[in-house]
């Protein structure tokens, strides 16, 4: 096929994969189909959201290499939903076939002692931290940081997984024995003013185009709202896309980069994440931004032109979790300013991302009080 041909762009009426199912691999799916692509998906649920609006869904572990070999035949380019995948099935697809991003970006985003070393060197300031390989670290690691601090598993912690504040040696002790005695680091635990997220897309000529920075409030660790524009200092702000762009060249990155900030109360920019795909922080561009971050997942993958990522209206994303099922959903289509994303799951549990909504309005005070007050609603 043309499309594999390396530096082609690969255009509508080709073959797009995806591996992953859920919500992200979902969001992808609609705007690949509705840009003229074919798509496939693979992932071990029988009945993943991305699954049931794919052209074709291959049930198998990621780690399947039969599946694998099957998925790059029929792939003109193959993108990830999230950056678990193991990086050697990405490695073996990048044999037969294109796949972005690429394995060493989520080697780095898998592992928080080389993402914060990434990061340092690309030029960005992480929270001050100590890397714990060995249970004789923790008495340096406690001095190094001091307390209060936080400890985090050094992979496969999201959504405020596998990380304990903790308040003297005693509690590190027993959050180390927590996680399993595996590798952590020990962040100094900053005040933080807020959370905000930068994404920017990045495709194979090195063309870049960044989202509007989104201010996030999250409830037990995981994404509650997202506010954009973000209510925080401009230079701040451009400090974020400027640090989220350094990181995409350092990496050569090909596809969506969202990359997490926290602000001090001091004013300083600290990096604290990245995630080497489409981001929660970042599904308010469905509905308010000429490009929303799964159109523009498509375009960098294929080799096309960056979209314009103009912001059209402010808004607040609100993220739907299981806790709150079922939802009267009235609450929300009486509102006339609010546009409704379900993912397709059949099984609501608390902690899981059901949907999420958008609310628009001419100034984001507007857009705040409402989504306030149809989520309070919809907790009834």
């Amino acid at each position: 096929m043309a499309g594999r041909l390396k530096g082609l762009p690969v255009l509508p009426g080709s073959t797009l994969g995806v591996l992953g199912g859920g919500q992200l691999g979902r969001m992808f799916c609609v705007a690949a189909r509705t840009m003229g692509y074919r798509v496939v998906v693979m992932d071990p649920d029988p009945v993943c959201g991305a699954g049931l609006i794919a052209d074709v869904h291959i049930q198998a572990d990621y780690v399947d290499r039969s599946a694998l070999e099957k998925m790059a035949e029929q792939c003109d380019v193959i993108t990830l939903e999230f950056e678990n995948i193991p990086s050697e099935s990405v490695r073996f697809i990048a044999d037969r076939t294109r796949i972005y991003p690429a394995a060493e970006s989520l080697e780095i985003a898998q592992n928080r002692d080389l993402e914060k070393r990434f990061a340092l060197d690309a030029g960005l300031r992480p929270v001050p931290y100590f890397a714990l390989m060995q249970e004789s670290d923790l008495e340096q690691a406690a001095a190094d940081i001091g307390f209060p601090a936080v400890l985090k598993s050094n992979t496969l912690g999201y959504d405020g997984k596998g990380q304990y504040v903790v308040n003297d040696f005693s509690q590190l002790r027993a959050a180390y024995d927590k996680v399993g005695k595996v590798d952590c680091v020990l962040e100094k635990q900053i005040t933080i003013h807020c959370e905000v997220s930068a994404i920017v897309a990045r495709n194979a000529n090195a063309e870049r185009a960044n989202f509007p920075v989104s201010e996030n409030q999250h409830r037990d660790g995981i994404l509650h709202m997202s506010i954009v524009p973000a209510r925080v200092d401009d230079r701040l702000a451009h400090q974020a896309i400027e640090g989220a762009c350094l990181l995409a060249d350092a990496l050569s990155y090909v596809g969506i980069l969202a990359v997490e900030f926290f602000i001090s109360d001091e004013g300083v920019l600290y990096f604290n994440e990245m995630a080497p795909r489409p981001h929660n922080s970042g599904h308010y561009t469905k509905d308010a931004c000429v490009t929303s971050q799964f159109e523009q997942q498509v375009r960098m993958m294929c080799g096309l032109t960056p979209g314009d990522t103009r912001l059209m209206s402010p808004v607040v994303m609100v993220n739907m979790l299981g806790d709150l099922w079922q939802p009267d959903w009235l609450e929300i289509f009486t509102q006339n300013n609010i546009k409704l994303h379900l993912y397709g799951k059949t099984e609501a549990r608390s902690g899981r991302k059901m949907g999420h909504f958008n609310v628009l309005a001419e100034d984001v005070e507007s857009a705040l009080a409402t989504a306030e007050e149809v989520f309070e609603k919809l907790t009834k």
